[in-house]
């Protein structure tokens, strides 16, 4: 923790003007290097009502008024059920190598159990036969964060494990033979964080370190899928996606740098360490009694975590800076406000621009969070960076193009970060870098946000019913830079 990476200034100097450099990005791409894009289910799909889908948890979430930005939801959002064989025709044109998308688990078992709903199996094959044709890979997550609602207690109730497993088995046995990677779950991190702890995500429960069941059941889903998934003799790639974020502390007092600890292992180690090395963190004082009856979990539990792995999903979105005391807002009368009952809250960096998602721009730390994973893992299998997508506020002109130099920075800055970071030498020289994937391909639902801060290369109308595609300057700038390979 507390990493130093180069100044903002001198990443300033070094990133000049991308758009006009996808060429020499280009031919950075190391040979056999994957590029891809990616998509979630429930922020794309649409036709939340046809075809026998059944609710997600954030359907509920998204209906129920306060909480999404814009009162919007995801009822039609891109429309890619109806639209598929434009984005296929999309993927074609834009030349990555492949698609990272997921299955909408209740699109396939709208109850969360059972056998596979034949409408949900029509439109995937349909959507996997189209990729086959256009020469394009697959990468499918068995579920983005969609349960089914009808999977009573969800994340907290050890069952979902099971129901997991088993659907995962279905979907393997389905679809096995066209699928060049899986990967059982996205971000398990964010589901426990946002959904069970604070409430900001579905299914929107509030219980702070009560949560953690929800972890443990996540990586226990994990590991019975990788199970599920080789018993089902599917032909593919089988690895995880899990969001890293470098922790530093505020200051060097001893409570920032004691509670910094603990962020870390609550958003990294804890999800990472079980699947990597088989075995949860060394519970942290002064809060070994909130972390103990998870940490010293079933062996048996965790043995089914650790699975042999053929990849690894690092997942990067911004740095942490961790300071000690709750989160504090003041009333226009300047009266503090408490607005969580953590006992730590995060400070800005300053000295770093932000997405108009409010996210810090710092891409250096791509390499602190890869250097990191090396050093605590050193039998890591190969890596897949997945970027999270620049969110700015887009703009389409009268003739409807979308010009936007910001994301073109922001994504390429991260990719050389991450090819820095790994050449000879260099800090993660250890970490084989396999690939990174961009999000997103399209502009769509994001999440408790709306619609609020597009992150896709190509632009979607939402204002008139056929959800109108363009391609943004981000789409041909990644165009050209693939086409210079």
């Amino acid at each position: 923790m507390n990493p130093t990476p180069r100044s903002p200034s001198t990443r300033a100097v070094a990133a000049r003007d991308w758009e006009h450099r996808a060429g020499e990005l280009g031919d950075r791409l190391p040979t056999g290097f994957e590029v891809a894009v990616a998509t979630s289910a429930f922020q794309i799909e649409g036709a939340a009502r046809d075809g026998g889908r059944g609710d997600s948890v954030w359907d509920a979430f998204s209906q129920a008024p306060g909480r999404i930005r814009d009162g919007s939801n995801a009822s039609v959002s891109a429309d890619h059920v109806k639209n598929y064989a434009d984005d296929t025709a999309l993927l074609r044109d834009l030349g990555v190598d492949s698609y990272w998308f997921s299955f909408g688990w209740t699109r396939l078992q709208p109850d969360g159990r059972g056998a596979l709903h034949r409408n949900g199996l029509a439109f995937y094959d349909r959507l996997l036969d189209a990729l086959l044709a256009d020469g394009i890979r697959s990468t499918a997550t068995l579920s983005h964060w969609d349960t089914p609602a009808a999977l009573r207690g969800g994340w907290l109730n050890r069952d979902t494990a099971g129901r997991f497993a088993d659907y995962a088995h279905a979907v393997g046995e389905a679809f096995g033979d066209r699928i060049d990677a899986w990967i059982t779950l996205a971000e398990p991190a964010t589901v426990t964080t946002k959904g069970y702890a604070l409430g900001t995500h579905a299914p929107g429960r509030t219980l702070l370190f009560d949560a953690l069941p929800s972890a443990h059941h996540q990586l226990l889903a994990h590991g019975l899928a990788v199970q599920a998934l080789r018993a089902a003799d599917v032909r593919g790639r089988i690895g995880i996606v899990n969001s890293h974020t470098p922790v530093q502390s505020a200051t060097d007092r001893d409570q920032d740098r004691s509670f910094a600890a603990l962020y870390d292992l609550l958003r990294n180690r804890l999800f990472t360490d079980p699947v990597l090395l088989g075995h949860y963190p060394d519970p942290l004082e002064p809060f070994a009694v909130e972390l103990r009856s998870m940490l010293e979990a079933d062996p048996a539990d965790l043995r089914t975590i650790h699975q042999p792995l053929d990849f690894y999903g690092l997942n990067y979105i911004e740095p942490a800076r961790i300071a000690a005391g709750p989160t504090v807002r003041k009333t226009p009368e300047g009266q503090p406000i408490p607005t969580t009952s953590w006992p730590f809250h995060l400070e800005p960096f300053r000295e770093h621009p932000t997405t108009s998602a409010g996210a810090v721009n710092a891409p250096d730390y791509v390499a602190v969070a890869l250097a990191e994973l090396a050093e605590r893992y050193p039998d890591l299998p190969p890596v897949s960076l997945s970027l999270a997508g620049g969110a700015f506020s887009d703009q389409a002109d009268a003739r409807h193009a979308v010009h936007d130099p910001a994301r073109i920075d922001y994504l390429a800055e991260h990719l050389v970060a991450a090819l820095d970071a790994t050449a000879p030498g260099a800090s993660a020289a250890a970490v084989n870098l396999a690939g990174i994937t961009f999000w997103s391909l399209l502009d769509a639902f994001e999440w408790d946000a709306g619609y609020t801060q597009p992150t896709g290369l190509v632009h979607v109308d939402f204002s008139n019913d056929r959800r109108t595609r363009t391609p943004k300057s981000s789409y041909r700038w990644l165009q050209h830079a693939l086409a210079n390979r």
